[in-house]
């Protein structure tokens, strides 16, 4: 069982040694990882190609400005059977790989639970599941997304079938876990299996709250509605 861990990275010189190291360490010699950089300006690319792993591809200077796209240039360029997206500042917990994939022996897509961390490691929710109140089914999830892309893995049936992404989608994992509610099997798993850090940089959101505007919202709402309507359509 193969697996190609994809990440976006932008400008995450801060963290991401922690985070390959901690993905490193789970992987065997025929999986990969993906990294699509959006042209960062820090030293992301020379920490990442410090590491000299044989397993490491870079996909460097990068001009998306949207890791929405950033992870789809990554996810496009993976080669396994199973896949893991993972964020630049996260921490992989020791068996989150062989935990994943024996729960996608039987499933198309897997979610698990998260610890949450702020910049120093302190713990701020012991279960992001708890906090999100996250949970399974497509209408529930256009209201309230649960599909959060560093604790999700799914095969390469659900991969294809969300290639390419819709264009005016906002959440790459939102789309791909919808795509997962219609077309595959779904399981949430209550083991936590990172370490899922929020700090002052993090591109996407995961409070309660959310700086977009009530129209925004809509808009996005629109947006998926849309890209799911003519995915069946197709």
């Amino acid at each position: 069982m193969s697996v190609s861990v994809c990440i976006a990275t932008y400008n995450g010189e801060k963290y991401i040694h922690t985070q390959v190291s901690s993905i490193l360490l789970q992987l065997q010699d025929n999986d990969e990882i993906i990294i699509s950089d959006d042209s960062s300006t820090d030293r992301t690319i020379e920490i990442i190609e410090a590491f000299q792993d044989k397993r490491i591809r870079v996909l460097k200077h990068q001009t998306f400005q949207s890791h929405v796209y950033n992870f789809e240039n990554a996810l496009k360029e993976s080669k396994n059977e199973y896949i893991f997206l993972a964020d630049q500042d996260d921490i992989w917990i020791e068996g989150k790989v062989t935990k994943m994939l024996s729960l996608l022996k039987s499933n198309d897509l897997v979610l698990s639970d998260a610890i949450v961390i702020d910049e120093e490691e302190k713990v701020l929710f012991k279960s992001f599941f708890a906090f999100k109140h996250s949970r399974k089914g497509i209408f529930i999830n256009i209201y309230k997304n649960s599909y959060l892309g560093c604790c999700m893995a799914f095969n390469r049936k659900i991969l294809n079938l969300s290639l390419p992404f819709p264009r005016d989608i906002n959440m790459h994992d939102w789309w791909i876990g919808l795509i997962a509610e219609i077309y595959g099997s779904v399981y949430l798993t209550n083991d936590k299996l990172i370490k899922y850090r929020r700090h002052a940089q993090t591109i996407t959101p995961s409070n309660n709250t959310s700086n977009n505007s009530f129209f925004q919202k809509i808009w996005f709402r629109i947006a998926i509605i849309k890209g799911l309507f003519l995915k069946i359509l197709l």
